[in-house]
């Protein structure tokens, strides 16, 4: 039986839920304006540019190869070390700590396009695209993703999501004053956010599906090539383990050529991929 009590707990957290989304969609937005005023000012620095280019790959990247397809899917192996900076980098891009990320995540897979996917493209554009951050509830992690929760390095970077996103917001600043925050945090947090957003969203709407995989989920050219290679999402369907959502040499894949740079150096290793045949069976 619920009590009052447990009926303002609720609120409550529900409250400081909706001011954290709310914080972390409007001021980067706010950011996007302050950076169209130092376009038209004529103030835009060659350093802010960088900033905002190498922050956009950086933290893309940990959000594709770190939490993705390494914290989520487990699709590749590496140390202990180079784990947790992926996943610091990917908690710089502002997705919300690691865990939750990764069990919404699966929770997706298990129930894609269905009303128990947290994002579903049947509840409208908007709503998969982040109208879903201000009403699901967040997914049980000890179901969805038990495994990340035995990951001490994971659960570490997770509890210490607050640090990693100021670390995000401080390196730009240090380097290029405001201009650097504006340009290289609050603009780049934006761009990386709403490529990802993309993904659920255009991703799941527009473009072919190769593969039967029972679901929306379709490879879309411009995500893919700035969602990183997110955006060939039939093609992860259709093979959620594989480290490489690229299929085939016309599919730009960032993020995996990055992993097979990674893996020549013997830097990640038990890197999995489908085979020729997998690939010709499961083609529609």
């Amino acid at each position: 039986m619920m009590t009052a009590e447990t009926a303002t707990d609720g609120r409550l957290v529900r409250t400081i839920r909706f001011l954290a989304v709310a914080l972390v969609l409007f001021a980067p937005a706010a950011g996007v304006i302050l950076a169209l005023i130092t376009v038209a000012r004529g103030q835009v620095r060659a350093v802010d540019v960088a900033l905002f280019a190498v922050g956009f790959l950086l933290t893309g990247l940990g959000v594709t190869v770190g939490y993705h397809r390494l914290a989520a899917h487990r699709s590749l192996e590496t140390s202990p070390l180079l784990r947790g900076l992926m996943l610091v980098l990917g908690s710089m891009a502002v997705e919300g700590p690691v865990v939750p990320w990764v069990a919404n995540h699966l929770q997706h897979h298990a129930y894609t396009d269905l009303p128990q996917d947290p994002h579903s493209p049947n509840e409208g554009f908007g709503y998969a695209h982040y109208g879903w951050l201000f009403q699901f509830p967040g997914a049980d992690a000890s179901k969805y993703a038990p495994l990340i929760l035995r990951d001490r390095v994971a659960v570490f970077v997770s509890t210490t999501f607050a640090i990693w996103v100021a670390v995000g917001y401080i390196i730009p600043f240090l380097i290029g004053g405001w201009e650097g925050f504006i340009w290289g945090g609050l603009l780049r947090q934006f761009a990386v956010q709403h490529v990802t957003f993309a993904v659920n969203s255009v991703c799941h709407r527009y473009g072919s599906r190769p593969f039967r995989t029972g679901d929306m989920s379709t490879n879309n050219w411009v995500v893919g090539i700035l969602g990183l290679g997110e955006g060939w999402h039939n093609n992860h369907h259709a093979f959620p383990s594989s480290a490489f959502h690229g299929l085939h040499p016309w599919e730009p894949d960032i993020s995996g050529y990055v992993i097979r740079g990674l893996a020549a150096a013997r830097l990640v290793w038990n890197v999995k991929r489908p085979s020729i045949e997998q690939i010709r069976k499961r083609s529609a």
